[in-house]
């Protein structure tokens, strides 16, 4: 077996990379990373150093990959570390650079090692232990997987990752047949505040549409980034993606891809951004030019749970924290992530930490399904 870290996705290419990516998973796929990387949306000037890990058999043939980036702060990874960070430093100690394996600005579960399932055992151990070297001969304080989507408990665990659960808010499809189907499940007071929603939204005269494939196009991306800095600016956050990113995704990766926007008198006024595999529809960035009530709610939830149901998906997952999800039909589920801290007594504190806070995340996710459930029945 041979490891290498490989600092320009590139170099993998996307033969080898996708005929590891056996779910077809979106934000797994060489497209969306490259786009990233060649839009220099993830660089090392914006502190995401790529740092992908591969694994080669006897033969030199790639067996196992895991995008993996050193990262010199903690913005964009939406599981949050940023109380260990400063007790590590007011402790002496230096937090940054950090490895992680994520998704950058991907608040989505999924896998992150990329094998096929004959491998798994091996790439996992390899690359895991693999990790831990590194932060233990160059002296990082953690390395970090997000979001991971993968029994591997076992073999993480083991090893003397920390597990840490987080929570966030998805739909499920019941098999329905179609968006009144849904509302009929729902408490009579969750139904009426929907109607009224969407019947609101009907009055003002602003039409949707769904765009996809090829008919995405260059004024529509740029009508959307408009869109997307405007939401920048109004939560006083970093635009982290460039407009390039967004002609390299319609480039290489339209069919995965699923726009929803919103048109005001023939001129686009909001726009949601959506991605697909089989099974689920990811919502990821939304914005909107003009502030109408109930838009966000109809562009990002309704509209998807619409297409979910349309398209026989399983799922909607529509992102991180929300609670205001609930009322409309989204569910908490746990996620995952798994940390390595190689200093004992840092480890010990943080697995304190991880510990109290399993107990309220817990507490949370059952509160919501049971108390707070917007169904007639548990769904």
């Amino acid at each position: 077996m041979n490891l290498d870290i490989i600092s320009d996705i590139s170099k993998i290419g996307s033969k080898a990379w996708n005929n590891l990516n056996i779910n077809d998973h979106p934000f797994t796929h060489y497209e969306f990373l490259y786009s990233l990387e060649n839009s220099k949306s993830v660089c090392a000037d914006t502190g995401w150093y790529p740092q992908h890990i591969v694994l080669k058999d006897v033969n030199d043939k790639i067996i196992g990959i895991l995008p993996n980036y050193l990262k010199s702060h903690s913005y964009g990874e939406y599981v949050f570390d940023h109380s260990w960070a400063h007790a590590y430093q007011k402790a002496g100690g230096t937090y940054y650079p950090k490895l992680i394996s994520a998704i950058p600005f991907t608040p989505v579960k999924g896998p992150r090692f990329l094998y096929k399932e004959s491998n798994k055992e091996i790439v996992i151990k390899n690359i895991s232990q693999f990790i831990m070297n590194i932060a233990d001969k160059n002296s990082l304080s953690s390395a970090h997987i997000n979001f991971l989507d993968e029994n591997t408990d076992h073999i993480l665990e083991k090893k003397g990752w920390l597990k840490r659960i987080g929570l966030q808010f998805h739909w499920k499809n019941n098999d329905y047949s179609n968006f009144e189907n849904f509302l009929g499940e729902l408490k009579s007071s969750k139904r009426k505040m929907i109607k009224k929603e969407r019947d609101y939204i009907k009055k003002t005269g602003i039409v949707i549409n769904r765009i996809n494939g090829d008919d995405l196009n260059s004024t529509i991306w740029d009508q959307f980034y408009k869109f997307y800095l405007d939401t920048i600016d109004k939560k006083w956050g970093n635009a982290y993606l460039t407009r390039d990113f967004f002609s390299s995704i319609s480039d290489k990766l339209n069919k995965k891809i699923v726009l929803i926007i919103a048109k005001k008198d023939d001129l686009i006024v909001a726009g949601a951004l959506n991605f697909t595999d089989k099974n689920c529809l990811y919502g990821r960035n939304w914005g909107a030019k003009i502030n109408v009530p109930f838009l966000h709610f109809e562009m990002c939830y309704y509209q998807a749970i619409d297409y979910a149901i349309d398209q026989k998906l399983k799922f909607v997952e529509a992102g991180a924290q929300g609670h205001h999800k609930i009322k409309r039909g989204y569910l908490a589920k746990p996620t995952f992530s798994y940390h390595y801290l190689p200093n004992l007594s840092f480890r010990d504190a943080v697995s304190a930490f991880i510990d109290d806070e399993k107990k309220h995340v817990q507490e949370n996710i059952d509160y919501v399904n049971n108390n707070d459930n917007p169904f007639k029945y548990k769904n």
